[in-house]
């Protein structure tokens, strides 16, 4: 482009900024402006302000600080895919060896994929993880029973009273694993995000609010800063390398702390099959003595306090967390005690020197 074209260039931009009315300049700053207002409004009804009342700092929780649900979602979909597998047979047949050929039969089975899908929603509920709450298991629950319907389906069709299509059921002879993992996978995906979407926190001129609404659940929560007592950071591998932290804040009530048990109850029930007899001969006596002893140490049981980040009662997974604690750190100093006397103190004595 030569230099007359630029300066003629430069002289129609001019121009037509000349013939802008004012009018026209303010109108994308008033919809920003507006758009702002309603956004604030929405915030102050969701968190519930009280007058006089505003927010300093909004949170929520990073993209990854659900990273466990995703790898469960995976892990789920790994089995699908190894049920829709059709190859089994020719698997078998270049390495025959009972391991192998166990797992081809296995995999040729619904209702092996059935008992598959409940040991990992019971392991699931077990390991008290983060994965380990209601509607998760309910989806385990539902994606283990879907073959089921293709079972129940084939075993009723060509019933009179059964409404199948033709000589047929309403589904497929059997069931598309692949398929089936797809659209539950993806639906437990998009559950997980709306779950992520639902934790919104704030830090506002007088408490911290935790305000959670997921489905048909709301929780909200108001925390003075003169009722915290430790603010704590924590930090998982994940959350160092993606920048993110969760910030856990302890009251003298006891909020932040929960109380976990530790230990094993597997022998409880074992305990009650070596009972003392008064036909059992000394070496009977010393034997159920040891087997008394045994299950005593399986079964012992402690608990234990300690701080468990839990969504709903922290800043769970939030990026940017250092001006987070910082905010939280200088609030909690203007609301405390000593800072209160202190201010009390100069008081008095601006008043005695007038």
């Amino acid at each position: 482009m030569s230099d007359e074209e630029v300066q003629e260039e430069i002289a129609t931009t001019e121009e037509e900024v000349a013939q802008t009315s004012p009018e026209e300049i303010a109108q994308p700053v008033e919809q920003s402006q507006q758009n702002e207002e309603k956004k604030k409004e929405k915030l102050n009804k969701k968190f519930r302000l009280i007058k006089g009342e505003e927010i300093l700092e909004t949170k929520q929780p990073s993209f990854l600080a659900f990273f466990q649900y995703y790898l469960l979602g995976v892990i789920v979909f790994g089995v699908h895919f190894l049920y829709s597998l059709d190859n089994w047979e020719d698997i078998v047949s270049q390495d025959p060896g009972f391991a192998l050929s166990l797992l081809a039969n296995m995999m040729n089975n619904q209702v092996s994929f059935v008992v598959v899908m409940l040991i990992i929603a019971w392991f699931n509920r077990m390991i008290n993880a983060s994965t380990s709450n209601g509607w998760i298991g309910v989806w385990l629950m539902i994606t283990a029973l879907v073959p089921m319907f293709t079972l129940i389906d084939n075993t009723f069709e060509g019933a009179d009273w059964y409404p199948g299509i033709g000589d047929s059921g309403l589904l497929p002879e059997s069931p598309n694993f692949l398929m089936n993992g797809l659209v539950l996978c993806g639906l437990f995906v998009f559950m997980v995000l709306l779950y992520q979407r639902s934790f919104h926190y704030a830090v506002t001129t007088d408490a911290i609010i935790f305000h959670h609404g997921f489905l048909l659940s709301r929780a909200h929560r108001r925390l003075l800063f003169d009722r915290i007592s430790e603010v704590i950071v924590n930090r998982t591998p994940i959350g160092t390398m993606m920048g993110f932290a969760t910030i856990s804040i302890l009251t003298d009530s006891g909020i932040g702390l929960v109380e976990e048990t530790k230990g094993g109850a597997i022998g409880a029930s074992g305990a009650n099959l070596v009972n003392d007899k008064e036909t059992d001969m000394p070496a009977e006596k010393a034997g159920k003595n040891i087997l008394k002893m045994f299950f005593a140490i399986v079964t012992y049981q402690r608990t234990v306090t300690k701080v468990k980040p839990d969504p709903k009662n922290c800043f769970y997974c939030i990026r940017n967390w250092g001006d987070t604690k910082d905010l939280l750190n200088e609030k909690h100093k203007q609301h405390s005690q000593s800072t209160l006397l202190e201010e009390l103190k100069d008081s008095i004595v601006a008043s005695s020197e007038n």
